[in-house]
């Protein structure tokens, strides 16, 4: 029998859209959700980095979950980030994730300072013992701390964390987390190693670029993961550079640009993130360009 695991696929980390008030729309919220479902996506990630939690009250956080998952058509995961400055905040906000209905959850180490590795398998647990399994988030730019695969091997060892979300854009790292910890599911965490992490056995996508072309994006990483390389790598090499905007600083106000680009609503960021400059605006549209080509050569 096949055991579903909502973290696997393509599980797109959607922005929160705000109106140019900077309050959020709920409406436009749960009318993408629904899109990226139709559209193929396996998933959605709501209050992920993409999704600017940090710039949320705690009341908007909670309502941005909510929306998601009674948006979310069945087959549809949703798979919350639960990030906090602490190990309480992120045990709330998996609590919270969990009494909504959501399917996982998304869990970055500590971020207030450069935590121990003992605090960090600590907090893992705390996390974990909510009931709803998780998914580490290794993200050593933003937190400061690298979720190596020894120490992932470790916190792999308690029940209930499932997958790693994999940001150090190391490819090589693949091989030790499989090697250590076969049971723990890797994920590519940025768009523009989609293609060498999912060849080499990773088996799910936390994804940005998606929220603009998800189709597109769905059938590469299908591509990808039967190994078809004849079909995969021309389609990687189109989209690459417009992947490579989700490895940047300012990769959430890109991909909203990316996703007007599209058709879509991207709207504006909550300060302190600023509009890009004119000039990686137009950048960002050139590769959404020749992305779109692609999509429609595809």
């Amino acid at each position: 029998m096949t055991v579903h695991k909502p973290w696997q696929g393509v599980v797109v980390a959607i922005p929160t859209p705000f109106r140019d008030d900077l309050s959020v729309d709920f409406d436009r919220l749960q009318e993408h959700v629904r899109w990226l479902a139709e559209e193929g996506c396996h998933g959605v990630t709501p209050c992920g980095s993409l999704g600017e939690y940090q710039s949320l009250t705690d009341a908007e956080r909670a309502d941005v979950v909510r929306a998601a998952v009674e948006a979310a058509p069945e087959g549809c995961a949703v798979v919350p980030g639960v990030g906090g400055y602490g190990s309480r905040q992120s045990r709330r906000w998996a609590e919270q994730a969990r009494d909504a209905g959501a399917d996982a959850v998304l869990a970055l180490p500590p971020n207030a300072y450069v935590a121990r590795e003992s605090d960090v398998v600590a907090h893992y647990r705390e996390v974990a013992a909510v009931g709803l399994p998780v998914v580490a988030y290794n993200n050593p730019f933003d937190t400061r701390v690298d979720l190596t695969p020894e120490l992932l091997a470790t916190i792999a060892e308690t029940d209930g964390v499932v997958a790693v979300k994999e940001f150090s854009q190391d490819v090589r790292r693949v091989h030790r987390i499989r090697d250590l910890a076969p049971h723990l599911d890797v994920l590519a965490g940025a768009d523009d190693v989609l293609l060498e992490l999912v060849v080499c056995g990773a088996t799910g996508w936390i994804a940005g670029l998606p929220n603009a072309l998800p189709r597109v994006s769905v059938r590469l990483f299908e591509l990808c993961r039967a190994r078809d390389l004849d079909g995969a790598l021309p389609l990687y090499a189109e989209l690459h550079p417009i992947f490579g905007w989700d490895s940047k600083p300012e990769f959430v106000q890109a991909i909203k640009v990316a996703m007007e680009s599209a058709g879509r609503y991207g709207g504006p960021c909550r300060p302190p993130r600023g509009a890009l400059t004119p000039a990686a605006r137009e950048q960002v549209r050139r590769d959404m360009e020749r992305a779109m080509k692609a999509d429609a050569d595809a």
